[in-house]
């Protein structure tokens, strides 16, 4: 069994799954979609979460610098509701403030094309997302 962890934005999903024994996260896939359709992904999700046998899905919440929610929170908070309803799985809120930061600095040093960096920032969140969760875990072990 496995975790996968989201990024979710307002126009893509970024996605990244552990490795069997929960120590690594690796970058999975980025899926799009129109801004706000939520919906229009929720297919490829559940495909995901079947094949590749997910036990728990890690989402990254958007909080402000000041550990406010902000409206970018409060629709990560639906979409946590409305995955754990539909896919009958549990669903963590990871505190995801500066990933997408972390991530582009991590492209950056790779020196990575803008172009290239924007096809694979959202997957690589996801990572950052899940992985700290991850490191978590086995520090409370």
């Amino acid at each position: 069994m496995r975790y996968l962890g989201l990024d979710l934005g307002t126009r893509t999903l970024g996605i990244s799954i552990s490795d069997e024994t929960k120590t690594i996260a690796s970058g999975l896939t980025t899926l799009r979609f129109e801004e706000g359709d939520y919906d229009a992904i929720l297919d490829d999700l559940r495909k995901i979460l079947e094949e590749n046998k997910i036990e728990k899905i890690v989402l990254g919440l958007p909080k402000n610098m000041n550990n406010t929610l902000g409206d970018r929170a409060e629709t990560t908070i639906m979409f946590q509701k409305k995955i754990e309803e539909l896919f009958n799985i549990e669903v963590i809120l990871q505190d995801e403030r500066l990933s997408t930061v972390a991530a582009h600095n991590y492209l950056l040093e790779a020196d990575m094309s803008r172009k290239k960096r924007k096809k694979v920032v959202d997957k690589m969140a996801a990572n950052i997302i899940l992985q700290t969760y991850l490191d978590i875990e086995k520090g409370r072990k």
